[in-house]
């Protein structure tokens, strides 16, 4: 980013990111109390790790959780563009249940610190593109999800079985860290309906569940999930959205941030902390080793068929 000489303050600046003016306000008011991360720290976090980020993100219908005042205030989900919007940012009609409603893509830098600006901090985005539609699912999700009395550590024990059961069927599994408690697996896939993509994922959890009585739930029942891993394979559905890879998570002290990791760190993590990395050290990993999930997106990804 670019900054303009007019009318700065700490509070505001003026700055240009690819060719447009954005107005960037409220620059100091902290988010995150216990780590005292403010507005302009999130917003640089997000400058920086763009060319990582939107590779993942873009051309896809994005859904915020908004918090203009941080993660101590009031939060809620926006599917539509926020109020104040540039109108240069892209957006496509998207058919919910009540209707179709508009939705932003993050397909620049500039949409993404737009969209940061007013508030949405954590972005989700579908497995399918807007151009293919939601009949044209390009990856597979697999959320792992620790109920109370488990943890990521045990996510990770679930997730390199899932990864054997993935390759067995000609899929390759990259392990993203949530930013929250849990951990995410994605796949690259050959086009296909939210309806295939979901039915083989659940016939995955279906199958841990029955291997692991004891320790995995396909079922969001509370009750069920005491000492149990949930592997969430919902989130397929097209109507589903997951947090987009390198997006910032609003946790109620600390950013967290879904974060690529490596299949050795995966076997190697023996508690929560190892894989739980604040926004600099996403930036810092990127920095030595590039993006992790570089093989997930993109002409270069390596796509399997559903069986």
């Amino acid at each position: 980013m670019s900054t303009s000489s007019e009318r700065q303050s700490p509070e505001r600046q003026v700055v240009e990111v690819e060719g447009r003016r954005l107005s960037l306000s409220h620059l100091d008011r902290v988010l995150f109390p216990a780590s005292g991360h403010t507005k302009a720290q999130i917003l640089r976090y997000y400058a920086r790790v763009a060319p990582a980020m939107l590779p993942h993100a873009a051309g896809r219908a994005a859904s915020f959780v908004r918090a203009p005042e941080g993660a101590g205030g009031e939060s809620w989900i926006a599917k539509t563009p926020p109020n104040g919007s540039p109108r240069w940012v892209p957006r496509v009609p998207v058919r919910h249940k009540d209707g179709v409603a508009e939705q932003v893509m993050i397909d620049s830098t500039a949409a993404l610190i737009a969209m940061v600006n007013l508030g949405a901090y954590e972005v989700h985005v579908p497995q399918w593109t807007a151009e293919a539609g939601p009949d044209g699912h390009d990856r597979l999700v697999l959320d792992l999800d620790p109920g109370p009395g488990t943890d990521l550590v045990v996510c990770c024990r679930i997730a390199q079985r899932l990864r054997q059961l993935l390759a067995d069927d000609g899929l390759t599994a990259y392990p993203v860290v949530s930013g929250a408690k849990g951990l995410h697996l994605y796949a690259p896939v050959e086009a296909a309906s939210g309806r295939a993509t979901g039915h083989y994922a659940k016939g995955l959890a279906t199958r841990m569940m029955n291997e692991h009585p004891g320790l995995v739930v396909v079922s969001m029942t509370k009750a069920e999930r005491q000492g149990k891993v949930l592997i969430d394979w919902s989130q397929n559905a097209s109507a589903k959205t997951t947090a987009a890879p390198y997006t910032v998570r609003l946790l109620p002290e600390r950013p967290g941030v879904a974060a690529p990791v490596t299949w050795d760190e995966v076997a190697a993590c023996t508690g929560p902390d190892e894989l739980s990395f604040s926004p600099e050290e996403v930036l810092d990993r990127l920095d030595a080793h590039g993006d992790r999930l570089a093989g997930l997106g993109g002409e270069g990804a390596t796509r399997g068929r559903l069986p």
